[in-house]
Parts: structure tokens; sequence; C-alpha cells
């Protein structure tokens, strides 16, 4: 199994910690990115990404890498302290670059986990926030270590280890889980609104050139008979809505 590591923390300490006693509990090749390290601007909010296509990022050269290497891999570990109730302002800044993924989701066979810890409060908050974030992007299925690290010198393992290799055995088994309700809903909102005549051009390209204009969820993803026919049923109210 190949494993991409993005530490969304400025240092090597509590967030990391945890993601290598996670790792620890895994197999495979591990590849790491330390955003500090990538020196990523900061979004402008140009837009462009979204309605022109994510090459036109101006800063396409440090973002587009990270993405390519997330397509690449079997599964991805995501980690980020909490920093004034949220994730750091590198990760922050990352997801933004991401936004188009929001419209045109692609991750739908990855899996991931998440790691967040915090010196007092937030870490729950912010670790659904990260899955949220992974789930409209498309991934599968995400697990979530969230945890307080403040103050102590040593790690409480068992939660750790236990996530680890729940996350393990999932990621080797090749199995796809059922999406959500919820992310049905948010895969008929943009597949809706790329049929219109006013559609985004970037969106209208991706959903026809995949292939996802044609179906009720990606085709890897097998829903059953309810989620099939709640799709379909999203699509047609989102059609006559928009």
């Amino acid at each position: 199994m190949k494993y991409l590591i993005i530490n969304g923390s400025p240092r090597r300490k509590n967030t990391y910690d945890v993601i290598k006693q996670a790792v620890s509990n895994l197999e495979g090749d591990f590849e790491e990115i330390h955003l500090i390290e990538k020196q990523i601007p900061m979004c402008v909010g140009c837009t462009n990404c979204i309605m022109i296509g994510e090459d036109s990022c101006p800063h396409r050269d440090k973002v587009q890498p990270i993405v390519e290497k997330i397509k690449e891999c079997d599964a991805v570990i995501v980690g980020s302290p909490v920093y004034a109730m949220n994730v750091s302002s590198l990760l922050k800044n990352f997801i933004d670059h991401t936004a188009y993924l929001y419209h045109r989701p692609q991750f739908f066979t990855k899996k991931a986990l998440v790691v967040v810890t915090t010196a007092g409060a937030g870490h729950k908050k912010v670790a659904n926030y990260i899955d949220e974030t992974l789930r409209h992007w498309g991934v599968n299925k995400v697990y979530k270590i969230a945890m307080t690290c403040g103050g102590k010198e040593t790690l409480e393992t068992s939660q750790i280890d236990k996530t680890a290799k729940n996350f393990r055995k999932d990621v080797e088994s090749d199995k796809l889980h059922n999406p959500k309700f919820a992310d049905i809903i948010f895969f008929n909102v943009w597949k809706a609104m790329a049929v219109l005549d006013n559609s985004i051009e970037a969106d209208r390209k991706f959903w026809k050139n995949t292939g996802l204009i044609n179906q009720d969820f990606s085709p890897e993803v097998k829903l059953n008979l309810i989620k099939k026919l709640f799709s379909k049923l999203m699509f047609n109210i989102f059609k006559l809505v928009f």
C-alpha cells in the first residue's frame, strides 16, 4: 500500500508524534509532505481554479504536485493541530487552493486518516471539518484520531493504535463503502449544475469527460438500490431547482 502523509503543522511535535504512532501500525510505502516546507503562497480567491480550471491557478506549480501525489496513493493521512478552534493556516491555505474539488470530486477510491491534536479543545470540530472536506473531494472513507495532548509527556496510544489498525485493514481490503446520503446530495448538486446552459465550462468538461454526468455516483462505488433511487431523485430535483 502507498500512503501519503500531509502534515499541516508547522512543527514536528504533538500532531506529528500521533501521526508517527499511527503509521507504526501500517505497512507499505510512505511519503511525507510537510506543508511548511512547500511555501505555498496564500490563496488570493481569484476563483480561476473553479471557473477556468485548476491549471489556471497562479500557484499551480506548488499545489498540483501535491494533488497528483494524492491521485497516486492508496490512502492519505492528513494532520493538523487546532489553532484558534480551526485547522492550521498551512492546511487551510492548501484546502482553499483545492476549492475546485468541491465542484469536481475525483478521489472516490481513496481512504483517509485524519489526525488532529489540541492543547485544550476543538479537536473533534476540526477533525469533522477535515472529514467533510475530504468527503467533498470524493474520498470514500475517513477515519479520525482527535485527541488532547496538552501537558502530557507521553501519548496514550491505545486509541491511536485501534483506529490506525482499522484504517489499515480497510485500505488493504480494497473494499469501497456506500457513500453517505449527504455525499450523494452534493454529488448531484454539482452534477446538476454541470448540465445547465450557463454552467461553468470547467465543470461541464469534467463531468462530461469523466462520464460522471451519466452516473448515479462514481462507477467504482456500488450503490445499493435505495441510494441509487435517492441519487436519481436528487438529480431530477436539482435540475428543476437550478
